[in-house]
């Protein structure tokens, strides 16, 4: 275990960052110059870079390239108007859930707010504004944007941590299985030869007798040997790679739980080890959780890698998973299947209902030729 404790002290997170904090992008859109230089005066006291657009069109082009922690709108501008600008806005995945103020100098109706929080702005205000009310509105959400740039950036590490720590724990099983395999292999080999030597030389009857049972015992302990080697990392995965290891994964799944399993595969290509260990550790945990709780009596696989991506779909065909079970807090093994595949940019789709069965779609994007 010393190497893994020396593979954790190598991983060092990235340096804290310093303790001010970065500027936040705030965008004011108004087609008025006189407007938006009132609110550059207004906003320059927060410190924060106040970014500017004349138009919606602009303020769309500017939405597409920054992430900002609040834009201030005017509603009415010629050409895009300010409600068409922000569900534009929102339409984007980038923005969509970037906070949207509203700044109007027409006290007119009530609808014209209706139609503001519609397209999902988040406050709605009069010009003239009043400055002590505009400044802790911006400041809430400039302080609301930088906690969740930390929060993203602690998900980043942790995810990062995470993957390393995957990767220690691969590298410790595929270490033990070789030790076990190349040492008491070897071992329990020259003791069955000891034992064969041994028995022809033998008269008595009895003790003939007992060299055959303990024959039986080596080759036993063998066989256990072999089976604790693999589980902890198949050969096959390394030697013939994901496709083989699948095939293989799929035959034992089988002959263990007796749950028929037919397997669509693909001709073996080269593919990272790192994306082939995770596809088929996430390919275990499926195969698991069926075995533990699905009844099921047939199993069908499909594995497909195309130039971009490697996809698994596995679907079963008895009793299904029930929405609550896949997000509940004892779905540890579906958690960690999502992890796994996160890491690697991929995705873990799961569907079914209670009695149709239940299906699982695993996408990971590849890396040819790479090991």
């Amino acid at each position: 275990m010393n190497s893994a404790v020396e593979s954790l002290a190598e991983f060092k997170p990235e340096a804290a960052a310093p303790a001010e904090a970065p500027q936040a992008k705030i965008l004011l859109v108004d087609d008025e110059p006189k407007s938006l230089f009132a609110l550059q005066e207004l906003l320059s006291t927060l410190g924060q870079n106040l970014m500017i657009a004349q138009s919606g069109e602009e303020a769309l082009r500017l939405a597409l390239k920054n992430d900002f922690a609040v834009i201030l709108l005017d509603v009415r501008m010629p050409g895009i108007d300010g409600f068409e600008t922000a569900r534009l806005i929102r339409n984007r995945e980038r923005s969509r859930l970037t906070p949207i103020i509203f700044l109007t100098a027409a006290a007119d109706e009530m609808t014209s707010m209706f139609r503001g929080y519609e397209v999902g702005a988040v406050d709605y205000l009069m010009k003239p504004v009043v400055p002590e009310v505009l400044k802790s509105k911006v400041s809430v959400f400039v302080e609301l944007h930088r906690k969740s740039e930390r929060l993203r950036e602690s998900e980043d590490k942790l995810r990062r941590l995470a993957a390393h720590l995957i990767s220690v724990r691969e590298e410790e099983r595929a270490h033990i299985a070789r030790e076990i395999h190349d040492e008491l292999g070897q071992v329990l080999t020259g003791l069955k030869m000891e034992v064969g030597w041994l028995a022809k030389r033998l008269k008595e009857k009895e003790l003939i007798e007992k060299t055959d049972s303990m024959g039986k015992l080596i080759d036993s302990t063998v066989q256990t040997v072999r089976k604790i080697a693999t589980g902890l990392r198949p050969e096959m995965l390394d030697d013939m790679g994901i496709i083989a290891a699948v095939g293989w994964q799929a035959k034992e799944f089988q002959k263990r739980t007796g749950i028929r399993c037919r397997a669509k595969l693909p001709p073996e290509v080269k593919l990272d080890i790192d994306v082939s260990t995770t596809m088929f550790r996430i390919f275990q945990e499926i195969l698991t959780n069926i075995a533990r709780q699905s009844r099921a009596t047939r199993v069908d696989i499909e594995l497909d890698v195309g130039e971009e991506r490697i996809a698994l779909d596995v679907s079963d065909n008895v009793v299904g998973i029930a929405e609550g079970d896949v997000t509940g807090k004892k779905s540890l093994g579906l958690l960690g299947m999502h992890e796994r595949a996160l890491l690697f940019g991929g995705e873990v789709k799961i569907t079914g209902s209670p009695g149709q069965g239940t299906r699982v779609c695993v996408s990971i994007p590849v890396r040819n030729g790479k090991s």
